[in-house]
């Protein structure tokens, strides 16, 4: 495996993410933004925030198996919410739960969490874009 996580001492010991991400591989993968689309470019999840998780962290799924690899080599992730509020983070956190029973595993990469006024689609309300390394 190309990535290992770790929380190093003297940092926060967070359940969502690991503080550093220590890459080794020799393919670095950049995946674009990925919103709640389908296939077929259709939003799923309108107006829920949950579902558009779920449905971005699939859609970064698809892109790695595209690349050749996993959330395993996911180095980091960067979150951007749509008016963003600490409120929010138990759908944030459902939608990633249940992206993670259909994945396998739990994503849990170092990433940045940014709170967003608009999307590129008015019923985007979250969008996830990963760094990934694969040996």
């Amino acid at each position: 495996m190309a990535i290992t996580l770790v929380n190093p001492d003297g940092l926060p010991k967070i359940d969502a993410y690991r503080q550093v991400s220590i890459a080794t591989g020799s393919k670095l993968v950049f995946i674009a933004g990925q919103v709640a689309w389908d296939a077929d470019g259709v939003t799923v999840g309108e107006g829920d925030l949950a579902a558009q998780v779920e449905q971005c962290y699939l859609n970064v799924a698809t892109a790695l198996a595209g690349a050749g690899g996993s959330f395993d080599d996911v180095a980091k992730l960067t979150v951007y919410v749509v008016d963003w509020t600490p409120d929010k983070m138990a759908l944030f956190g459902e939608g990633v739960a249940r992206a993670a029973a259909k994945l396998g595993s739990t994503p849990v990469p170092p990433g940045t969490l940014v709170g967003v006024a608009a999307l590129d689609v008015p019923d985007h309300l979250v969008e996830v874009e990963a760094t990934a390394v694969i040996d």
